[in-house]
């Protein structure tokens, strides 16, 4: 039996996948796995019960990463899973920022008492009439599964789009309309862009991205949406860029002190995800990835440990050992099994940083006493043994 604990609702969609071996737990001490979106993870204590946490979206800055990776949890997340959800805002957004809607509305509403409001209404909407986006130039920053959606669907909007991304993976790059024009250089983007979007993920590389240096080589009121995080963008820059009239608009998802209710941002209440397809999307997603490393030890989608997938488990039994990444490991490993006479029938090994990740298959179970010999190996992180 298996038991999960969630920090935030999960749908249940996706809680329905766990079958008659998972128990949900109130008690976070007895978990084994979490599902987690928005809580805080950072200030937790974990329990040695504690293998494996899926974020249900795919950002996970509320993670913390390291720690778990040092104490041998594996962080999952959903990447794609949201994808569309995302896409669809970003363009309201842009058509929000192209054109004077949010404005007019909240003039319509200051005039809710005038009876003679659709007559001054033809005078007055001349002060919130905006441009289109057919024929103007998109940029998008980071071609992953939401880049790719923003970029195609925007090129079926009669856009100009210019694509920057210098590890665009196989998969994106056959997904992206042949209209795109792939940059190599931001300054591309910058230079001749009309709208630019960002969508990378929030890393030491990426914080502060667009500063102060970005947006002066930017085109005269440009519109900037960003839809991924709060922290690739030095929003301070981006607020006296548009008092000084350089920019046009700036939407962001993340609502914060610096950018609510100043001029010429429209901000968002963190809605990119919020829709009932990307929440059921997600849970799915996230509860498929827990399952398949808690009875195969399978590895998809991890932030912190590398990918590592040997189908399923149907032998004797599934060694997974998670270790440091340092010569010599394997070898000190399969020696002790050798010893024990437990014959290794098929494995594989992978890399991440400083972490490795090994699942062997083997003809015979090893033993407690065997499993803790490697346990007590220096390097070695956890030690896990699934029976097929």
């Amino acid at each position: 039996m298996y038991k999960y604990a969630c920090l935030n609702p999960i749908a249940d969609v996706g809680l329905r996948i766990f079958d008659e071996q998972y128990e949900k737990t109130e008690d976070v001490a007895q978990a084994e796995a979490i599902l987690v979106r928005s809580a805080k993870m950072h200030d937790m204590e974990f329990s040695e019960n504690l293998v494996a946490v899926a974020r249900a979206g795919a950002g996970v800055n509320n993670i913390p990463l390291e720690k778990c990776a040092e104490e041998g949890i594996v962080v999952f997340n959903t990447p794609g899973a949201n994808a569309n959800g995302v896409k669809e805002l970003v363009l309201a957004g842009m058509l929000l920022a192209s054109r004077g809607i949010v404005d007019g509305i909240h003039w319509v509403e200051s005039e809710a008492d005038n009876a003679e409001i659709a007559t001054v209404a033809e005078k007055q909407k001349k002060a919130y009439a905006g441009t289109e986006l057919y024929g103007k130039k998109l940029g998008v920053i980071g071609l992953g599964a939401i880049g790719v959606r923003v970029a195609n669907a925007a090129v079926k909007l009669g856009m100009d789009v210019l694509g920057y991304d210098p590890y665009v993976s196989v998969d994106a790059a056959w997904n992206l309309s042949r209209s795109i024009r792939h940059c190599k250089d931001l300054d591309e983007i910058y230079a001749e862009c009309d709208f630019i979007t960002i969508h990378v993920p929030a890393m030491d590389s990426t914080k502060g991205m667009i500063d102060a240096q970005a947006i002066s080589k930017m085109k005269e009121n440009v519109v900037l949406c960003n839809f991924a995080r709060d922290v690739l963008v030095d929003e301070n820059a981006v607020v006296k860029a548009l008092e000084e009239g350089k920019m046009k608009r700036y939407v962001s998802d993340f609502p914060n002190p610096v950018t609510a209710g100043k001029k010429g941002c429209i901000v968002i209440p963190h809605l990119g995800a919020s829709t009932e397809e990307s929440e059921d999307n997600c849970a799915i997603m996230a509860v498929k990835e827990l399952r398949e490393y808690m009875e195969n030890g399978n590895i998809i989608n991890s932030v912190n440990y590398p990918n590592c997938n040997l189908g399923k488990c149907t032998g004797p039994q599934r060694i997974c050992i998670m270790h440091k990444n340092v010569s010599g490991m394997i070898g000190q490993y399969t020696s002790i099994l050798g010893a024990a006479g437990v014959n290794i029938a098929n494995m594989d090994n992978k890399t991440r940083g400083d972490v490795a990740y090994s699942v062997l298959d083997v003809d015979s179970v090893a033993q407690e006493q065997v499993l803790r010999q490697i346990m007590n190996l220096e390097g070695v992180i956890r030690v896990r043994a699934i029976c097929g």
